[in-house]
């Protein structure tokens, strides 16, 4: 799985958070960053949810 996010487009809305806590975070300005690769298919799962449901298209998902 690879995991983009443009910080261009990231409106701050933190959806990525809430869906996984484990994988991304927001800097101080609210802009999503990654924290480290998903561990486990619950938290692919979790990555694929937070790439639905970012407002903005902020995050890509990419599986292989």
């Amino acid at each position: 799985m690879r995991i983009d996010v443009d910080t261009e487009r990231c409106v701050g809305a933190g959806q990525c958070v809430l869906s996984a806590p484990e994988v991304f975070d927001q800097d101080d300005h609210g802009i999503v960053m990654v924290l480290e690769d998903p561990a486990d298919e619950p938290a692919r799962d979790a990555v694929r949810q937070a790439g639905m449901v970012c407002p903005s298209q902020a995050i890509t998902v990419k599986e292989g």
